[in-house]
């Protein structure tokens, strides 16, 4: 398809290389499969074409809309440009009936999606009464006295509908057209991911006949790639014929959802017997289940065994604590960070002067005692070395006073190494943690991470330590595999 209007900017993502979705064995006999129902992403945001943000919606709504039998035929990413949008609009509407748009719907100028889509279809837009009063309850104000700017998100497509934000002003907007249905969603990640769930996913099964979500399970692995994990599961698992495997990767974490079409008590039992017997070969590397985050579970061990944490970067570049600081009650275990571009920095930092040991052992104690920690976790600076690559030297200084050290491999652009030196440090962290809490080795969420949530969802289509730091390699299926590397120890 020829496109007249200039493109400031547009990807095709290939999703097929990021997502892996098989039956585990393939059945003796073929089963009827329901129509599959192709869609498209359209991501806008001059911020993630000019490399501030990464497209997380992708990843997000792949995962969750996959399991319930849609397939992505791609995703596109556009600038806040209203030509473009609408040249985008026109290229999807070519390959797939469902167009899923996210972002450009809130009260600026900048936000053209909602005037977009109506010029793309050909469908008016008018103000909604409830979606109206809504608003003004939120305000908590009356209609009249609202402005012109936040009445623009009350507008819906005539003939069509809206779905609910519970977390936003922005209401979700469905225009339907003669060959295709156009779904516009708000672009906060907090916003789009709960009315994709709550409403979208609904929608989709009125519509074009979708199932409902069955029962998943999400396990999380750490220090194994994504076709270690794969080997260990066809080598030592028996995997029931018509579970559906889906596997995703990033940043050294890799995560594996299992999961069956029919939520039954069975098919749950099914499920919940699948993971004790994957933990059972695989448990040293699994360090959640569901939406649980490795920084969350090392917040939680730091939590139960009554301890601290205390953090010193160079290398890393702060990597560290803006991860921690992600995951709720962090304030309550970290007692410091000390973020520095050079040694030189770090010790005005810690002493006031600029003469003092530089001894990575030395600057673990000291960070010690001006924070009270009883755990602390040192990054040293980038340094290479001939036929070795980059690397950085890791302090760990443990509650008991023991000093762990080793030399960390650094490679990759930079945003790419600071995720992954941040994951292998936060999982020596989280082995060492996890030797001094009652029933927590080999165990999945033993403190209690799920208290508002399901190993074994329903609705939650979910898909993502020992001394020796497992370095990767590059792995031609797609995905990370490791080996281990004793020199970097």
């Amino acid at each position: 398809m020829e496109l007249a209007v200039r493109w400031a900017v547009v990807h095709v993502l290939c999703l097929v290389s990021m997502t892996v979705a098989t039956p585990a064995l393939a059945a003796s006999e073929p089963a009827r499969r329901p129509k599959i129902t192709r869609y498209m992403v359209v991501v806008t945001g001059g911020e993630l074409l000019a490399g501030a943000y990464a497209d997380g919606h992708t990843y997000f709504l792949t995962r969750t809309l996959r399991p319930l039998g849609l397939e992505c035929a791609g995703s596109m990413g556009v600038d806040d440009k209203r030509a473009d949008l609408v040249a985008a609009l026109g290229f999807a509407a070519g390959r797939a009936d469902l167009i899923l748009v996210t972002g450009g719907l809130g009260p600026t100028t900048n936000d053209i999606t909602r005037e977009a889509l109506s010029e793309f279809t050909g469908v008016e837009l008018k103000e909604h009464p409830d979606v109206l009063g809504a608003l003004a309850r939120r305000f908590g104000t009356t209609p009249e006295k609202l402005g012109a700017n936040l009445r623009r998100q009350t507008k819906v497509p005539v003939g069509g509908t809206y779905l609910k934000n519970g977390n936003g002003t922005a209401v979700g907007l469905v225009f339907e057209a003669k060959d295709h249905v156009i779904v516009a969603l708000p672009g906060p990640p907090r916003e789009l991911q709960t009315l994709v769930r709550n409403e979208l996913v609904p929608f989709l099964s009125r519509r074009f006949g979708t199932r409902l979500p069955g029962c998943a399970l999400t396990l999380r692995f750490v220090g194994l790639g994504q076709s270690q994990i794969d080997q260990q599961l066809s080598d030592r698992v028996t995997m029931p014929p018509d579970v559906i495997v889906n596997s995703q990767f990033g940043g050294g974490r890799v995560d594996f959802t299992f999961s069956l079409p029919d939520d039954t008590p069975e098919n749950r039992q099914r499920l919940e017997e699948l993971k004790q017997a994957i933990v059972k070969c695989l448990g040293d590397n699994i360090y959640g289940e569901g939406d649980t985050t490795l920084e969350e579970y090392v917040i939680a061990l730091l939590k139960k065994r009554g301890e601290t944490l205390a953090l010193v970067e160079i290398g890393s570049d702060g990597a560290l604590i803006a991860a921690l600081n992600g995951a709720g009650e962090a304030h309550q275990v970290i007692t410091g960070a000390y973020v520095a571009p050079t040694e030189t920095a770090l010790r005005r930092l810690l002493s006031g002067r600029e003469r003092w040991s530089s001894d990575m052992t030395d600057i673990a104690q000291r960070a010690a005692d001006v924070t009270g920690s009883a755990w602390v976790l040192v990054t040293g600076p980038v340094r290479q070395e001939e036929g070795r690559g980059r690397y950085l030297e890791v302090a760990l200084r443990r509650a008991d006073g023991r000093v762990d050290r080793w030399r960390q491999s650094v490679w990759g652009s930079a945003e790419m190494a600071g995720s992954r030196v941040s994951t292998y440090l936060l999982d020596q962290l989280r082995r060492r943690l996890r030797d001094g809490v009652s029933n927590a080795a080999g165990l999945l969420d033993p403190l209690g991470l799920r208290d508002h949530r399901r190993g074994i969802d329903r609705g939650r289509k979910v898909a993502h330590g020992t001394q020796n730091v497992p370095q990767p390699r590059e792995d031609r299926t797609g995905g990370e595999d490791f080996a281990a590397d004793d020199a970097d120890q």
